[in-house]
């Protein structure tokens, strides 16, 4: 496979990583764990959204939750945050559904990781392609991008 930006970005960091790969069409992130034998609250989607105009936001929340939409607002000084759309994602974030990773992205964003990642030894997030995941260690987060810990998600389905 080639190197993605996202991997090329850890590389030229001197950051490791371990890729994951997952063959199939998988609805989500959980049945993706599950095939790969991961603890699903390691396994972080990333969310992109919008704030006030031209404002972008990255969220990684675990699988195993939602995007609490009005806790993400909150934590970045926002009164709303809205999802982009799927037909959005790759003009402005250079990624496509499914594949959305918080690093390299397009235009620039401010990325929150759900505080449920501050006390884990490794997560694992999209490595900016479909079906290709990323496990880092949760040490290295500072050295590969700027974000802040915060509380963002609901349980599914709420």
């Amino acid at each position: 496979m080639d190197k993605t930006n996202p991997m090329r970005h850890l590389d030229k960091l001197g950051i490791p990583y371990e890729v994951v790969h997952t063959e199939g069409d998988f609805v989500n992130g959980m049945d993706i764990a599950k095939v790969n034998n991961q603890d699903p609250s390691r396994v972080f989607k990333s969310l992109m959204t919008v704030g006030s105009p031209k404002c972008y936001y990255c969220f990684l929340v675990p699988v195993t939750g939602d995007l609490d939409l009005k806790k993400a607002a909150a934590s970045v000084g926002e009164k709303s945050v809205s999802m982009l759309k799927q037909d959005q994602l790759l003009p402005l974030m250079g990624y496509v559904h499914g594949g959305c990773s918080p690093l390299c992205t397009k235009r620039p964003v401010r990325i929150t990781i759900d505080e449920t990642a501050k006390d884990a030894d490794h997560m694992y997030f999209s490595a900016g392609k479909v079906g290709y995941q990323m496990k880092v260690s949760v040490a290295d987060l500072p050295r590969m991008m700027d974000f802040q810990f915060a509380d963002v998600r609901k349980p599914l389905n709420q």
